[in-house]
């Protein structure tokens, strides 16, 4: 690990905010970090409220995309909300649906199919919607690149909405209305939201032109908040007010298949990493074993029992994913060594049978035992498909596009994106990205970073100090829990390796003049017990510790040195 002590404020604006809002400095600084102030941003940042929402008609294609919809349920056509097969575009064919199905019952879903039709919108879709009639298709999450499919739908005389919020390429599809808050031409205030969130703002957009209030819409932030914890979007802005507000809904009145799950994994208050780590998996394990249609079916179940049952299912997918990418990821390791391949600049691995749905999991899985770009490649039908994973601060998106001559299709983010290609053009790609990233990349890059927030005394450490670092939850990319870094710790002499095979490390420091102890846990870093025997330095984030009922103050190890 290299350690980044963040760049400190001005002086004179850490003693400012720290006098307006009456706290420390150590605080202060760490909201200055945040892009915190003044007092006004300290309001907005600790309560959190619908009317920090931007008016929906500010994203360009707005009215366009409303008025259609009024339309379409004037003349009573059939309308298809048609999504990914991912939590972002399940939660949010699965919030938009349920919403336009209170003012109107010709509503249907479609969810493509992950390994017949692949990822975004497809032609067997645009088929599925003529077959039956559909005039109007909703995408979500997807359908940026879809120019081709759209001008397809366009002479079978269905109109394409598309919400999405990937990378747009240089042409974009000729759709009734294109939401996109990354497009060039958009002014839309903030340009970070998830798939459902444009969706989000579309519901906002149709209910604000009915005169219905923004507050009939908070039941329907669960999946909003769902979806920004999953997609790893910044935690910032619009995204943080939307999965503040989203969390409180999880935790008060969840719809009953988020409810159903939280029942299932046996939770009770869900932070946004509960949410990462319990709802999100559960939802895209459908998706990855065997249908997307699952999750939205689950999501959008009004009644409690047969949500109960919907989620009983989706279990035994999660259980049988975590044992495939288990599996694979055993398969992948041994693949890289037997080649020799420690010392390169990427990971590029593939089996004709590793199973299509996990090969994300297993690419971020790659990246915890060698930390640089990789990608995980299967056969799918007659071409090789993978899915991309990244490191901070390396765009993997730029990269792919520079060897796009081997590649069939290809789309995505700057740290996660999926493609295709034609076998014969395997070990050329291979080779070519190899030589892009190890030209492009800067190689301090290929070793994981500790971003710390600033230095910090034990001492400092109070029972307040802690309630105002977790009223800064919900916390996410760019709003981080803060981290930090105290040197000259001692251990008590009783510091051991705990775990089954003893991979963690749980300490008791001792620090300053006092000698006072303080607890810490270092999970995964049992192999650091040779370096406690004298004094070292920490860099820790702070948790709270219950234990038969008491609640104590704990520092979550990151690393020793």
């Amino acid at each position: 690990m290299r350690w980044t002590l963040k760049p400190s404020p001005e002086k004179e604006k850490i003693a400012a905010l720290a006098n307006a809002l009456t706290i420390d400095e150590t605080l202060a600084k760490i909201l200055l970090l945040r892009g915190v102030s003044t007092f006004e941003d300290a309001k907005k940042y600790f309560r959190p409220s619908l009317t920090d929402l931007h008016n929906p008609f500010l994203m360009k294609d707005m009215d366009l995309a409303v008025n259609r919809i009024e339309n379409a349920i004037k003349n009573q056509e059939n309308i298809l909300v048609y999504g990914d097969y991912d939590v972002d575009g399940t939660t949010a064919v699965s919030l938009v649906s349920s919403y336009l199905k209170t003012l109107y019952p010709n509503i249907a879903t479609y969810i493509p199919d992950r390994y017949q039709e692949g990822y975004g919108i497809s032609y067997q879709g645009i088929d599925f919607a003529e077959d039956n009639d559909f005039s109007l298709i909703i995408a979500l999450d997807c359908g940026i690149k879809a120019i081709d499919k759209v001008a397809y739908a366009s002479q079978k005389n269905i109109d394409f909405i598309i919400c999405d919020h990937h990378k747009p390429g240089a042409a974009i599809p000729k759709a009734v209305a294109v939401l996109n808050p990354k497009q060039k031409e958009c002014t839309y205030p903030y340009n970070e939201l998830c798939g459902c969130g444009v969706g989000f703002k579309l519901i906002q957009a149709i209910a604000s032109k009915r005169e219905e209030s923004v507050e009939n819409l908070v039941p329907y932030l669960d999946l909003v908040a769902t979806a920004i914890a999953a997609d790893i979007v910044p935690m910032t802005g619009e995204n943080r007010t939307l999965a503040f507000l989203g969390l409180q809904v999880i935790n008060a009145s969840p719809r009953n298949g988020i409810k159903a799950m939280i029942h299932q994994a046996k939770k009770k208050i869900l932070t946004i990493t509960d949410v990462v780590f319990t709802i999100a998996p559960r939802i895209n394990a459908a998706g990855r074993i065997k249908h997307g249609n699952d999750a939205v079916e689950l999501l959008t179940e009004m009644d409690f029992e047969q949500a109960t049952q919907f989620a009983q299912a989706i279990e035994k997918l999660n259980t049988n994913r975590k044992e495939l990418d288990k599996q694979i990821t055993k398969e992948a390791l041994t693949q890289i060594d037997t080649n020799n391949e420690k010392n390169r600049f990427t990971t590029v691995v593939f089996h004709e049978n590793w199973h299509k749905g996990v090969i994300g999991i297993v690419a971020s899985r790659l990246i915890e035992t060698y930390y640089r770009p990789t990608l995980v490649f299967t056969k799918s039908d007659d071409v090789l498909a993978a899915s991309a994973r990244s490191v901070k601060g390396f765009d993997v998106y730029n990269a792919l596009e520079q060897c796009s001559e081997f590649i069939t299709q290809f789309g995505g983010h700057k740290y996660a994106a999926g493609l295709t290609l034609l076998p014969e053009n395997y070990e050329k790609f291979k080779q070519k990205f190899e030589e892009v990233v190890a030209k492009s990349i800067d190689k301090k890059l290929l070793t994981p970073e500790i971003l710390i927030d600033t230095e910090l005394e034990l001492s400092e450490i109070t029972p307040k100090f802690l309630r105002i670092i977790q009223q800064m939850a919900p916390f996410g990319p760019q709003n981080m829990k803060p981290v930090f870094k105290t040197s000259s710790v001692r251990d008590n002499g009783y510091g051991k390796q705990v775990g089954g095979d003893k991979t963690h490390l749980k300490l008791n420091l001792i620090y300053g003049a006092d000698k006072k102890t303080y607890n810490a846990i270092g999970f995964g870093l049992g192999n650091k017990i040779s370096l406690i025997k004298n004094s070292f330095n920490i860099a820790y984030s702070l948790d709270e510790n219950e234990w038969n009922g008491v609640k104590s103050i704990q520092l979550l190890l990151k690393d020793i040195e």
